[in-house]
């Protein structure tokens, strides 16, 4: 039985909402005095495509661009996009284009180093009836402690989580378990962890069949551009209070959750709450069918990073 069936028989009952967890530890990237030097087999101006070409103050040149808004999109435009292809698909059936509304917070904290995207960061997405929580961890359980953090509202390092009225479902990338509220487990999931859709992307590119694709680049597309709204919140973000934050969202205990474990996560490793470089970003409501924010949110600076500035050579075309 496939997962969306069982969550169609109802053993599980009504789904109530959703966390999505990506609890990886990382290590600083560290901040240079000097540029870093290009290596020389590199053909610098193309693996920069269409970002802007500035000089790179981290400590090693390949991987760590993922954490610098010039070339990435942080840890949430990193793992994020797996983990909506499993929201979307599981959870939406694919009906759910895009959230309503996106909320979003944290900061990069415990480390001095040439990074700007957060490496905490909880994002919150209002899709109706069924609400989204997003949470990222990059600081360790604990200072000191060798291992990345756990959802320990469900003792689980799962990607995600489906709240339910009779239990829930922790899993991930086309496997997992559901259980019943007291943790009994009453199915499991066999999943192969993305290696078939990967083979299934690479045999398509060497035929240049697209009929052969499992998934259209539009899934792509829109399992990135939800992690994409999430940092543009981010990005929108002014100075956080706790207060501010859980009078922005009423009557859903999962986001209080939240923001009781990114609180509890800080005192772990010894971060004061009251730091200047936590954000909480500006709540963004969104047009679907136009891709566009709409009503208060439709500010210049959020418009503007909707799209990013192309270096010349590098622009992508308008398609009217």
């Amino acid at each position: 039985m496939e997962i969306k069936d069982y969550f169609d028989s109802g053993e599980l009952g009504k789904i109530k909402y959703v966390r999505c967890n990506r609890y990886g530890k990382r290590a600083s990237i560290g901040r240079r005095k000097t540029p870093l030097e290009i290596p020389k087999s590199v053909d610098y101006d193309l693996w920069l495509g269409p970002a802007q070409d500035l000089s790179l103050y981290r400590d090693k040149f390949h991987y760590d661009w993922h954490w610098d808004w010039n070339l990435g999109n942080g840890e949430l435009g990193n793992w994020g996009p797996h983990i909506i292809d499993d929201l979307r698909n599981v959870v939406f059936r694919d009906k759910v284009k895009y959230p309503k509304r996106v909320l979003a917070g944290g900061g990069r904290l415990g480390w001095d180093d040439a990074g700007t995207s957060p490496n905490t960061h909880f994002v919150y997405m209002d899709c109706g009836d069924i609400p989204v929580i997003m949470d990222v961890h990059n600081l360790p359980r604990g200072k000191g402690v060798n291992g990345g953090d756990v959802y320990k509202r469900r003792r689980t390092n799962s990607f995600l989580v489906v709240e339910c009225e009779n239990g829930y479902y922790a899993g991930g990338r086309g496997g997992g378990r559901a259980y019943d509220q007291n943790g009994k487990v009453l199915k499991k999931f066999k999943g192969d962890a993305g290696g078939a859709h990967a083979q299934n992307f690479i045999d398509a590119m060497r035929s240049r069949k697209k009929e052969q694709l499992n998934a259209e680049i539009e899934d792509i597309h829109l399992s990135s551009a939800w992690c994409h709204l999430g940092n543009i919140s981010y990005r929108l973000g002014n100075q956080y209070s706790r207060e501010q934050a859980e009078a922005q969202v009423v009557d859903f205990q999962g986001w209080n959750d939240v923001i009781a474990d990114f609180h509890e996560h800080l005192k772990a490793n010894e971060i004061d709450a009251g730091a200047g470089d936590i954000k909480l970003g500006a709540m963004l409501e969104i047009d679907a069918e136009k891709e566009t924010f709409v009503g208060a949110s439709a500010t210049t600076p959020a418009l503007n990073l909707l799209r990013r500035q192309y270096r010349r050579g590098y622009e992508v075309p308008e398609v009217v």
